[in-house]
C-alpha cells in the first residue's frame, strides 16, 4: 500500500496533565515523614516571611522582634541545638587519650590523618605504607602511631579487618580462653565456616573445647567504633495510634507533635499597604504560598487517616493477635478501595508509623507479599507468617541437632504451610539464621 505524504498542518488531541507547582508540593508533602515535614517547614519559614511555626511547647518569635546578634551563645535561642548538634565521636574519643602524650606536629598529623581514615566500625582503611607516602613522612614513625592507636579503647580499633580486631580483643582479656587466640590467628576462615572437625584434630582437641572458644569470642566487639557512630537526632515518630478498647480498635491520628503553620497577618498588612507594585506583588505571591501550603497539609492527614483507618480494617486480626497473623494485602487493594491511585498510597506508607499494641511498625509493614501457599482453612499465607514460624522452630530447636531447611519445609507442611525448601532457605537468610550446620553445638 503506496501513501503519499505531503506538507501541511495537522491537529492532534492529546490529553495531558499538568503538574502544576500545587499539586507537586502536596505530592511532596505527602511523602514526607514526620521529620522531614518538620525541616520542610522550617524552610517554609524562612523562605516565606510571613509564616511563623509554632512548636507545640513553645510559642514562635515574632520575625521582626527577633535579635540580630547575641553577646553570648546561652543568650542565642538555638543555643538547646547547638548541643544537640555536637556528636562525640569515635575520632574525638581517641584523640583525646592521646592528650595526654607529648606529640611533635608531624605526629599530630599522622594521628588526625589516620583517625580520618577510620570507617565507623573503628577499622583502619589504609595502610601505614600508603599513608607515609601521602604524608611523606616515615614509615616508623607511622607505625609507631597506628600501635598507640591499637592501645587504645575501645579494644579493636585501629585494625584491618575482623580477624585483627577480634585478635586485639583477645589479647588484651585475662580470661580468654588460650584456644581462641589459636583459632583467631591461625584457623579463621574454618573457624567462620564452623568447619570445626579438621581444627580439633590439627590442635588434638575435643570439639567441645572449640564451642568454648566460640562461645567466648561471640562476647567480643566486632564493631568497637559503631557506639561512637555520628548520626542525625532522628527518631520513629508515630503518625497513627491504635489502641484497644476491649474488642474494639480505636485508631487516632498524631498531628499534635508537629509545628504549627501561623500567617502573619499584622506584618502582611503592614506590608500590603506599601505603594510599590514589585512589593506587592511578593506579598500576594508569599499569601498564596500559605494557602497551599495549608491545603497541601490538610489533605496529608486526612490521606493518611484514611490509609490507616483501611490497614486496620483489612489487618484487624494482627491489632488482636500480633505478627503472625497477619495477612497478604497489596497497596493497589487499599487504592481501589479509597478510590485514589496506588502511588498516592506508596507516597503515604513512606516513613509514616503506626503506634500498636505489639511495637511501632512503618506502615509498609503491613503489606507483606503472599505466598503460593493455602492452609486447611483455605486462608493464604503471607511471608510473615512463614518467617514467624521458622523463626520460632529454630528457637525451640535441640541445638546440637538443629533442623535443616527440608525439615523445616516438612514441619510447615504439616502446619498446613506448603512451601518449598528454598523458599525456606531463603526466608532463613532474610531472618540472618545461620544454615543447621553453623547452629550447631559442641556442648
Amino acid at each position: 500500500m503506496n501513501m503519499q505524504m505531503k506538507p501541511g498542518l495537522w491537529q492532534q488531541q492529546t490529553i495531558k496533565l499538568a503538574m502544576t507547582q500545587e499539586l507537586t508540593q502536596a505530592i511532596t508533602v505527602l511523602q514526607y515523614s514526620a521529620q522531614e515535614l518538620e525541616e520542610f517547614l522550617e524552610a517554609k519559614a524562612v523562605e516565606n516571611p510571613f509564616i511563623q511555626l509554632e512548636s507545640p511547647n513553645l510559642k514562635a518569635l515574632n520575625k521582626k522582634d527577633r535579635p540580630q546578634s547575641s553577646a553570648s551563645p546561652l543568650n542565642d535561642k538555638n543555643w538547646v541545638e547547638h548541643i544537640a548538634d555536637s556528636s562525640y565521636t569515635i575520632i574525638d574519643h581517641v584523640y583525646t587519650q592521646f592528650q595526654l602524650m607529648k606529640l611533635s606536629e608531624p605526629q599530630k598529623r599522622i594521628l588526625t590523618f589516620l583517625l580520618n581514615n577510620m570507617d565507623e566500625k573503628g577499622y583502619l582503611m589504609i595502610r601505614s605504607k600508603e599513608a607515609a607516602f601521602m604524608l611523606r613522612e616515615d614509615e616508623k614513625e607511622v607505625n609507631w602511631i597506628l600501635q598507640m592507636i591499637k592501645r587504645m579503647e575501645p579494644a579493636g580499633i585501629g585494625a584491618y579487618n575482623l580477624q585483627e580486631c577480634l585478635l586485639i580483643q583477645v589479647e588484651r582479656r585475662l580470661d580468654a580462653p588460650f584456644l581462641a587466640e589459636v583459632i583467631l590467628r591461625h584457623h579463621f576462615i574454618d573457624f567462620a565456616n564452623k568447619t570445626w572437625k579438621p581444627i580439633a584434630k590439627k590442635l588434638n582437641v575435643e570439639l567441645k573445647d572449640i564451642q568454648e572458644a566460640a562461645d567466648f569470642i561471640k562476647t567480643l566487639n566486632p564493631k568497637p567504633g559503631a557506639s561512637f557512630q555520628k548520626s542525625s537526632s532522628s527518631y520513629v515518630r508515630p503518625d497513627v495510634t491504635v489502641t484497644l478498647s476491649g474488642d474494639k480498635i480505636e485508631v487516632q491520628l498524631v498531628d499534635d507533635e508537629l509545628p504549627k503553620v501561623v500567617f502573619e497577618r499584622t506584618y502582611f498588612n503592614e506590608m500590603a499597604m506599601v505603594a510599590d507594585e514589585e512589593v506587592k506583588r511578593f506579598v500576594k505571591e508569599k499569601e498564596k504560598d500559605y494557602q497551599w501550603l495549608l491545603k497541601s497539609l490538610e489533605q496529608r492527614q486526612q490521606t493518611i487517616q484514611r490509609v490507616g483507618l483501611k490497614i486496620v480494617e483489612k489487618q484487624r486480626s494482627f491489632f488482636f493477635e500480633g505478627p503472625s497473623s497477619l495477612q497478604p494485602l497489596t497497596m493497589k487493594e487499599i487504592a481501589d478501595e479509597l478510590s485514589i491511585h496506588e502511588s498516592t498510597v506508596s507516597r503515604t506508607v513512606r516513613g509514616k508509623y503506626m503506634q500498636t499494641p505489639f511495637g511501632t511498625y512503618e506502615l509498609k509493614f503491613f503489606f507483606p507479599s503472599g505466598l503460593a501457599s493455602v492452609n486447611e482453612l483455605g486462608e493464604i499465607a503471607s511471608s510473615n507468617q512463614v518467617k514467624n514460624q521458622i523463626q520460632s522452630l529454630v528457637e525451640k530447636e535441640n541445638k546440637q541437632k538443629p533442623l535443616s531447611d527440608q525439615a523445616i519445609c516438612i514441619i510447615l507442611k504439616e502446619e498446613g504451610l506448603n512451601v518449598s525448601r528454598r523458599t525456606v532457605a531463603k526466608y532463613r537468610e532474610q531472618l540472618n539464621i545461620p544454615s543447621s550446620s553453623k547452629r550447631k553445638r559442641y556442648d
